[in-house]
């Protein structure tokens, strides 16, 4: 692969994870339990997709779109939550990726994802990203309602990633099976 299309892929994730923040605040707002945590998260579902789509780039993207956001829009006055808030985002799902190819035997065309495999990495990737973030927040000091932002975190990024992740499964079907209804009338 070249530069460009490394640069692609980094962009491009970026991009399609700012995108999806924007929509998760435009159509959940009323779900913000505390900020930056959600009872639904969409993001969380682009976060892992990409970074088991396309590796270490994915993750390079999520972290630059974390920072983006996390510097600009959640901590905009607190760079060391913004800095490691964005590390974390980026990591959860880098080190579940991490796991499915190296424990799980995951290829990197994700040819053999099976469903229930897909369903493991969506929760284990649900209680790393939510348990890092408030183990981080505890080490900071603030231990109020840990218990509570875990779970409506968990609970967030189970719900949007699960969204996320069958919402596009179903498109994938739906155009597959036109495409073949298409082939056959065409013979």
């Amino acid at each position: 692969m070249n530069i460009r299309h490394h640069l692609a892929v980094v962009c491009g994730t970026t991009f399609v994870f700012l995108l999806t923040l924007v929509a998760n605040e435009w159509i959940f707002r009323h779900s913000e339990f505390v900020r930056g945590v959600n009872w639904i998260y969409l993001p969380a579902g682009i976060r892992l997709l990409c970074t088991l789509l396309f590796g270490a780039l994915g993750a390079i993207g999520i972290l630059i779109a974390s920072w983006i956001s996390c510097f600009f829009y959640y901590f905009p006055n607190d760079p060391v939550r913004a800095t490691f808030g964005g590390i974390i985002s980026a990591l959860a799902p880098y080190l579940v990726y991490l796991f499915a190819t190296r424990k799980l035997g995951l290829s990197t065309s994700l040819s053999n994802l099976t469903a229930g495999r897909l369903l493991v990495l969506i929760l284990l990737y649900s209680l790393a990203g939510p348990a890092m973030q408030q183990a981080w927040i505890a080490l900071s000091g603030d231990t109020e309602n840990i218990g509570e932002r875990f779970l409506v975190m968990f609970i967030g990024d189970l719900s949007g990633t699960l969204m996320i992740i069958y919402t596009l499964k179903l498109g994938l079907w739906f155009v597959t099976r036109m495409h073949a209804s298409m082939h056959r009338a065409s013979r």
